[in-house]
């Protein structure tokens, strides 16, 4: 038979309460660093709908997720992370169909975005969204 004494469980409890405060600070921290600007990234080919299959964590705080994470940061910062006025780059693109569907879930300064657009090439996504989703390098 086990005896547990009084101090024995008290210690024990204690350990087990600040296991529970670490814990809960850990995840918190982790939430709050998700909380302020950030996307997950799809590209896909074709036009239908955007899968929710592997995709790329853009964070703008400080700026990583793949290789051009600053310029997507900063182009993002200037349209108040609404990716649809991100100015275009004016660039000459072929009249070849070749469909890209972008889906960009997350936050932005608070609000949540959500955005979804299918473009009739990469060429013609680049040019309008920049370095957001360039994520292949």
């Amino acid at each position: 038979m086990t005896y547990i004494t009084r101090a024995a469980a008290a210690a024990g409890a204690l350990l087990a309460a600040a296991g529970l405060l670490t814990v809960g600070q850990a995840q918190a921290a982790s939430r709050d660093a998700l909380s302020d600007n950030w996307l997950y990234l799809t590209v896909t080919k074709g036009d239908a709908k955007a899968a929710e299959g592997p995709g790329t964590l853009l964070l703008c705080d400080p700026p990583e997720g793949h290789k051009h994470a600053a310029e997507a940061c900063t182009e993002l910062a200037a349209a108040d992370g609404a990716i649809d006025r991100i100015p275009a780059e004016q660039v000459f693109c072929t009249m070849i169909y070749a469909p890209v569907t972008v889906h960009a879930r997350g936050r932005w300064h608070g609000r949540v975005v959500d955005f979804q657009e299918t473009y009739s090439s990469a060429c013609v996504m680049k040019a309008r969204t920049r370095h957001v989703f360039a994520v292949d390098g």
